[in-house]
């Protein structure tokens, strides 16, 4: 067997022995690169992060935002990104608070892709604000939105090792972001929001993965209103959804999917 060959930096060609029944071939394959990302916060170790090596700064604040080390991408006055040390030393002007610092380092072991971490349990529930605003969307914009989102994963056509994430207003794909954790491409998109200034009370995240409590968590925090995966929920996503009064759409495949919760803001 041969040597493994770098492409690009999120692909690498390997060869394979590819077997169709009786016949079989020697042929180069894609396979996804598995990344190790180190992520330090004011000169201390926060976390190693295995992804995809592209959109890393995203990926980092979306991290901390989403984990409580951070509450805004204002904080942040500097990134120093190590592409080959696979390193990334964010200095932040944080303030003292008490119940963040006292679980700092407290992790959950959760249903998430790899060694899926949760830090801030107790803060998770308490940052999550129940939508006030319910936004509004037809089954025929559900279907045209994950088309569109489905026509930009080249990453996964090609190599079938990625999650896929979105962000989106009611018209429009705004970003998309691609990588081996679902949770990962998910913090990436909401990176980008925060890095990008967006508001998140009028978009919808899409998702090529399961949605768990925590995907849920992490979304419900910046306010996002409503949403859809290509795939399932689980139970404590749906009583979370109900609960903080988000749109919660799964199996959005072709023409079908299913509505979990805020029935009255799907317009039939």
């Amino acid at each position: 067997m041969k040597a493994m060959v770098h492409d690009m930096e999120n692909k690498i060609d390997v060869e394979i022995i590819r077997i169709k029944g009786n016949h079989r071939d020697t042929v180069m394959d894609k396979v996804i690169r598995e990344y190790p990302f180190t992520l330090y916060m004011n000169g201390q170790e926060i976390v190693t992060l295995l992804c995809t090596p592209e959109n890393l700064r995203e990926l980092a604040v979306g991290f901390l935002i989403s984990e409580g080390f951070i509450d805004s991408f204002q904080e942040v006055s500097n990134m120093d990104l190590d592409r080959e040390r696979g390193t990334i030393h964010i200095a932040a002007d944080v303030r003292e608070k008490p119940l963040r610092d006292r679980l700092r380092g407290k992790r959950t072991i959760t249903s998430g892709c790899g060694k899926g971490s949760s830090f801030y349990n107790v803060l998770d529930s308490s940052k999550s604000r129940k939508i006030k605003k319910i936004v509004g969307i037809r089954p025929e914009t559900v279907v045209q939105l994950m088309r569109e989102f489905n026509r930009h994963s080249e990453l996964f056509n090609e190599t079938g090792g990625v999650h896929s994430c979105a962000l989106c207003s009611r018209d429009n794909l705004l970003v998309h972001r691609d990588d081996i954790g679902r949770h990962n491409a998910l913090d990436k998109i909401l990176g980008w929001g925060h890095i990008n200034n967006q508001s998140f009370e009028d978009k919808l995240v899409l998702t090529t993965g399961r949605i768990s409590s925590e995907m849920l968590i992490k979304i419900a925090r910046r306010g996002v209103p409503v949403v859809i995966s290509r795939s399932a929920p689980t139970s404590l996503a749906v009583e979370l959804a109900r609960e903080l009064n988000i749109t919660l759409v799964g199996f959005a495949r072709g023409v079908k999917m299913n509505i979990y919760t805020n029935f009255p803001s799907i317009d039939f």
